[in-house]
């Protein structure tokens, strides 16, 4: 028979909202930082998923969203899927008609003031602060401002040519962490092992500064690639991570001041540079010596992210299948797989986002984006092509810029024209490609047919007459 303590010990803890304490962040010396804190008592929103109004409608999609598995995208021809207007709704989703002005105000006053880089001028990156900071546009671009900083100072779009994380393997074996399958409702679903976690061997393998840095490129891996493969597959859009923290044997002894720091440093990052990207996080197998830490932990938390976690005991099987589906869980969280052929499910960083065929819709867009993009700047130069006027504007360099006067000097908006034509050649040219080849194989046929008979014409004039 259980003990009353054991029994205790296996109860599920749900965190409550918080009291609304002021929203503070630490670095790893324990002293408050700035990123844009709200200060003062108000007790802060809790907003739904950041997802709910992101679903496609049926009038939108004319089928019912499925978050099926790879192959139900799959069965559909990939040029149609391609060039299809619901492929452009599931990776922008539909927005909620009262945020949407919220947001196109934000962008405009930031617009102003020059603090939207092209590449961060996006509806959802913008959303996500004004979220984070209750709709507070003043406070929302603090922190947006304070994260642009920060991406500048860190080279975050520098780490994947400057940033070679040779020693993957090794850390993962003293460090078992990684992304594993989608949740029911399409979500990537992120998993630590927080309880096998060995600092000294990691700290041996790697330094604190690169893990951080492993960590930041897989964030933006998130954002970037595993985020639009989900809502392909999904067919809805996809822009959270429920996250399953595996605490079996952690205590109060864990929490040294190695532990500490790199906890910090990443809550930092997470909370101030990638706001509401988390979904949902379980803590299980939380024994009354992980209770004790998670104490002095909450007060490292922002308040919204204490309400999306859960605390669970031993018994958590049932509440993760109610997130999760067992094809998604590996077997050492109950679930049915185990990732043989890739040595273990953490090592295999299994999804959508390995599929090959969602990997060149992906492209396709970006590509597809970023001449949109640049077609939109340049048709903007030509507006006042007549009155040229100096302005500077931000080019895949952060540290470099160019002029738009090189631009606007050109009359008749020639470069505006061309940008549209190249969209336009996009369309087509898989299209074309085919005929293409045909032509060029008739081509080559007519061209051999016509040697041959120069051939047998020479021959015949050689012949002398009778």
């Amino acid at each position: 028979m259980r003990s009353p303590k054991a029994e205790s010990e296996d109860r599920d803890v749900i965190i409550a909202r918080g009291d609304g304490e002021d929203e503070l962040c630490y670095d790893f010396h324990g002293l408050k930082f700035d990123c844009g804190s709200s200060g003062g008592k108000k007790k802060k929103s809790f907003h739904p998923p950041i997802e709910t109004h992101w679903d496609l409608h049926p009038s939108a999609s004319g089928k019912k969203s499925n978050p099926s598995p790879v192959k139900s995208l799959l069965s559909y021809p990939f040029m149609k899927f391609r060039k299809s207007k619901s492929l452009v709704m599931i990776l922008e989703g539909v927005r909620d008609p009262k945020e949407k002005p919220i947001v196109e105000s934000f962008r405009e006053m930031l617009l102003q003031e020059g603090l939207v880089p092209p590449k961060h001028d996006d509806y959802h990156t913008l959303l996500r602060f004004l979220r984070m900071r209750d709709f507070d546009m003043l406070k929302s671009k603090e922190m947006f401002q304070n994260c642009l900083n920060w991406r500048k100072e860190f080279r975050v779009d520098l780490l994947p040519k400057e940033f070679n994380f040779t020693e993957y393997n090794e850390v993962k074996k003293c460090y078992p962490h990684g992304f594993h399958g989608v949740d029911r409702f399409g979500r990537p679903v992120y998993i630590e092992r927080i309880g096998m976690v060995d600092l000294n061997k990691l700290g041996q393998v790697t330094t604190f500064e690169r893990f951080i840095k492993h960590h930041v490129s897989e964030q933006e891996k998130t954002l970037k690639l595993r985020y639009p493969a989900c809502s392909l597959v999904a067919k809805r859009h996809v822009a959270s991570t429920t996250s399953i923290l595996d605490v079996n044997g952690v205590g109060m002894s864990n929490f040294s001041k190695p532990a500490r720091y790199l906890f910090m440093e990443i809550q930092k990052i997470d909370s101030c540079y990638y706001p509401e990207t988390l979904n949902k996080l379980f803590i299980i197998n939380a024994g009354s010596g992980f209770r004790m830490l998670w104490k002095a932990v909450k007060a490292f938390l922002d308040v919204r992210t204490v309400a999306k976690i859960q605390v669970l005991g031993s018994n958590y099987l049932s509440v993760l299948l109610e997130a999760v589906e067992p094809s998604n869980l590996p077997t050492f969280l109950g679930g049915n797989c185990t990732c043989s052929d890739h040595g273990g499910c953490l090592m295999s960083d299994r999804g959508p986002w390995k599929n090959p065929e969602v990997l060149e819709m992906i492209q396709v867009v970006n590509l597809r984006e970023e001449i949109a993009g640049k077609c939109e700047d340049v048709e903007k130069a030509t507006e006042d092509s007549s009155t040229p006027k100096k302005v500077d504007m931000q080019t895949k360099d952060d540290d470099n810029t160019m002029s738009l006067v090189e631009q606007t000097e050109c009359p008749g908006s020639d470069c505006a024209c061309n940008c549209k034509s190249a969209i336009q050649k996009i369309d087509c040219l898989e299209a074309s490609l085919g005929e293409i080849k045909n032509k060029i194989k008739t081509l080559e046929d007519a061209l051999q047919d016509t040697k041959m008979a120069l051939k047998e014409h020479a021959q015949h004039s050689e012949q002398p007459k009778v």
